[in-house]
């Protein structure tokens, strides 16, 4: 049955779809970590589904694929999965029995620096203190409150803006130090040098410039996850974690169907509800027509944040860090102080090329034996640019690395480049090369893609979204889905 919403005064261009013998239950389009989330909550309550990807292979922003020279597995996208392991929705899901095994380095984070030592973010948070000089109280005092209280916050953090939390104490506490920027925060609580450029390069995550409010939200809560579940990765690739998530959603009755690019909602007749692991701009693209007037006009103000330069390397052997500390960190943050980063990021939101860029840098070889040959290493690297860009920023990543590691360009045996516009054509989602789908910034952070009070639901259709341009947004941990999910089985009854 089809029935006319008599209640929508504002839009009378659209029809409510309430069938419910349609051959599925749900449709999901796109098998990132999101639509997968989304897949595995409605199949486990018994409703039949079936995900569409267009591409050859499940996984969206958490694939793996031979890019440089073969037995070279460099991760596409996302590498290191903080959030993923912190998730309160993976966590209970047996991924374990499809082979998924996560590998956790001894430091999360090395943060490399001109006339000092490495700063290292460990696993314990006294050593990290104790390389920190005077700011160690600082560092304590403000993230052991964290720690402490991250299982009974993530609920709450990982999830749609609630007004009554879950748990409103430890939630208001945590706001005192998130609701600000990350230079703020960094201004108003450190001196030192090491400890000043530690914070910069987690808040520099957000995609942002650091002095805009909430990215130090971001910073506590990546650096928070660093104490408390490290900051692993999947061994073999961020594709293994994607298999196990599909492999669970099929045992559980679920349908896969790749190299199937969805171009319009006509496509999805069979089901009595949609679900989109997609952003604002490609639900329009497939679904305008159908979308009430208000909403579209919602999701054309979506902004989407700066773009990345990507970097995958082949090596003839690993990176050699002035350092040797930084050979133990999963991760490695390279750009200086935390002046040099903070002009970097806000040279990036004012549509800048930066010449000295904050990197990002992954090096998974190091701890993965089955990423390269013996001996060999990859190298996964990237860095922020205006969205869009087609600049080669290769040089400029090249010379950051081999400012703290003398003799890295002469260990390289190949290289892949992604700009902008080739990482949105790898990876739709990826809008101008935004890889949040969408900026996280105070207006966009808990009420996107619209300020409405169910963000997952499309008004007066049986549309959902439940990407990342969702909340709680970026980051590999399927919560987006999880809570779409939620939304989906209130509609179905």
């Amino acid at each position: 049955m089809v029935k006319k919403n008599p209640n929508n005064s504002r839009n009378k261009k659209h029809l409510i779809a309430v069938n419910k013998t349609k051959k599925y239950d749900a449709v999901i389009v796109g098998s990132g970590p999101n639509g997968l989330a989304a897949g595995i909550v409605l199949a486990q309550k018994g409703k039949k589904v079936k995900i569409i990807e267009g591409s050859d292979s499940v996984g969206g922003g958490a694939r793996t694929k031979f890019l440089t020279l073969p037995e070279y597995k460099h991760d596409v996208c996302s590498a290191i999965h903080p959030m993923a392991l912190a998730s309160p929705f993976f966590a209970s899901l047996p991924l374990h029995q499809y082979g998924l095994k996560w590998i956790t380095p001894p430091f999360p984070v090395a943060h490399p620096l001109d006339d000092l030592p490495a700063v290292i973010m460990d696993l314990d948070i006294h050593k990290t203190a104790n390389g920190l000089g005077i700011d160690g109280d600082a560092y304590l005092k403000l993230f052991k409150p964290i720690i402490k209280d991250f299982n009974a916050l993530l609920p709450d953090l990982l999830g749609p803006f609630n007004p009554v939390p879950k748990n409103p104490l430890k939630v208001a506490k945590f706001g005192l130090n998130a609701i600000r920027s990350a230079e703020s925060l960094i201004n108003s609580k450190f001196k030192e040098k090491q400890s000043r450029a530690l914070l910069a390069g987690l808040a520099a995550h957000s995609i942002q410039p650091l002095d805009n409010i909430a990215t130090s939200a971001i910073t506590l809560i990546l650096g928070a996850a660093g104490h408390v579940v490290g900051w692993p990765l999947p061994e073999g690739g961020s594709q293994a974690l994607s298999n196990a998530l599909a492999d669970h959603f099929t045992f559980l009755g679920g349908e896969i169907e790749t190299g199937n690019m969805v171009t319009s909602v006509e496509q999805l007749t069979d089901a009595t509800t949609v679900l989109f692991d997609i952003t604002p701009k490609q639900i329009l693209a497939i679904a305008e027509s159908k979308i009430p007037d208000f909403y579209v006009k919602k999701l054309k103000r979506y902004r989407y944040g700066p773009g990345i330069f990507k970097l995958d390397i082949a090596l003839d052997g690993p990176i050699p860090w002035k350092d040797e500390n930084c050979k133990k960190a999963g991760t490695v943050h390279i750009g200086g102080t935390f002046e040099e980063i903070a002009q970097a990021e806000r040279q990036v939101f004012e549509g800048k090329h930066c010449e000295k860029p904050f990197v990002l840098l992954a090096q998974q070889s190091l701890f993965d034996q089955t990423r390269a040959p013996n001996g060999k290493h990859t190298v996964w690297a990237y860095c922020h640019v205006p969205n869009g860009s087609t600049r080669d920023m290769t040089q400029p990543i090249e010379d950051q690395i081999e400012r703290f590691a003398p003799g890295f360009k002469d260990l390289i045996l190949f290289r892949k480049k992604m700009n902008s516009v080739e990482m949105q054509a790898y990876n739709p989602n990826y809008i101008g090369g935004d890889i949040n789908g969408g900026i996280q910034d105070l207006r966009q952070l808990f009420t996107r893609p619209a300020n409405l009070f169910d963000p997952y639901r499309i008004p007066d259709t049986s549309f959902f979204i439940c990407s990342s341009s969702s909340p709680p947004g970026g980051g590999v941990h399927g919560m987006c889905g999880y809570h779409a999910a939620q939304a989906v089985l209130k509609y179905l009854g």
